[in-house]
């Protein structure tokens, strides 16, 4: 069995995936997105972090973090955001599937895979790579026909920065918006 090692890195820049159990298309509710986007302010507040680029999927979320200098787990956000969506969304919406034995042992609430994939930024390139990845990754998955026509994202942030235009993305070669390792 391979050896998964995370990159462990005060101050570094991160990028993860964060997927729904059974790719369960939970963010189609306006109101579950306002869940998460709540539940990582509310852990972003007494564990701070500096959300740089994000896009929330029907089924997945990817984020792109950076850390402040002297704090390396990003774990420990990753759970209490997960922890604190899973509860809000049930209080809203109840629970109404079935959880494995598994989960019922490991106390999951059944919302989310039990992973998550993350990637350490290495440079600016990869940084540039990754941004641009997590504001096509609605094209990509055929959910929208243009970047701009997907609302939750920071792509308009971008724009507004001066990063992107409105119209990036529809010339875009897939190629160009994807990183090496993996969604």
């Amino acid at each position: 069995m391979p050896e998964y090692r995370r990159v462990v890195q005060k101050g570094g820049v991160y990028f993860f995936t964060l997927v729904t159990y059974q790719r369960r298309e939970l963010f189609k509710s306006p109101i579950a997105r306002e869940l998460l986007k709540e539940s990582m302010h509310h852990v972003g507040v007494y564990r701070p972090y500096n959300l740089e680029a994000y896009c929330i999927l029907p089924d997945h979320v990817h984020l792109l973090w950076r850390l402040p200098e002297d704090d390396n787990d990003y774990s420990t956000r990753i759970s209490e955001i997960k922890k604190r969506f899973t509860k809000h969304y049930n209080k809203k919406f109840g629970f109404n599937y079935q959880k494995s034995a598994s989960q019922i042992k490991r106390r999951e609430g059944g919302i989310w895979q039990r992973r998550f994939w993350e990637h350490y930024i290495s440079n600016q390139a990869d940084l540039d790579r990754h941004i641009n990845y997590i504001h096509y990754n609605p094209v990509k998955h055929g959910l929208v026909s243009r970047v701009c026509d997907w609302e939750s994202s920071s792509f308009f942030d971008y724009v507004l920065a001066g990063y992107y235009d409105l119209a990036w993305g529809q010339d875009c070669d897939e190629r160009n918006t994807q990183y090496q390792y993996g969604e």
